[in-house]
């Protein structure tokens, strides 16, 4: 039985099996977690479709991984903040609207 993609085209992406495994069990996390595909796929399961996208050059790994790690904190605190800022509205919507309640 041949697998699709094979290894070998595989390892032409990355240096070694040992960071294929991690590249691909991260990007079928993603999948998985609803992240956007980069394109259409044949297969069903995530693992082979992080597969299909490492081979077709569309998810590498990361040449900065340091960088990469910041700046999904500064998205996740940009996150954080707007929330927290959406709900500060939010709550003086309500106090004015219960202070123009009772005025009337």
């Amino acid at each position: 039985m041949m697998l699709k993609p094979s290894i070998d085209t595989l390892l032409d992406k990355v240096p070694s099996k040992y960071s294929l495994v991690i590249l691909e069990a991260k990007r079928a996390h993603e999948l998985e977690a609803g992240a956007t595909p980069t394109q259409t796929f044949k297969s069903e399961k995530s693992t082979l479709r992080a597969l299909e996208e490492i081979e077709s050059g569309n998810v590498v790994i990361h040449p900065d991984p340091e960088a990469k790690r910041e700046a999904v904190r500064r998205r996740a605190e940009q996150e954080r903040l707007r929330r927290e800022e959406e709900e500060r509205k939010i709550k003086e919507q309500i106090a004015k609207e219960k202070e123009d309640g009772e005025k009337i």
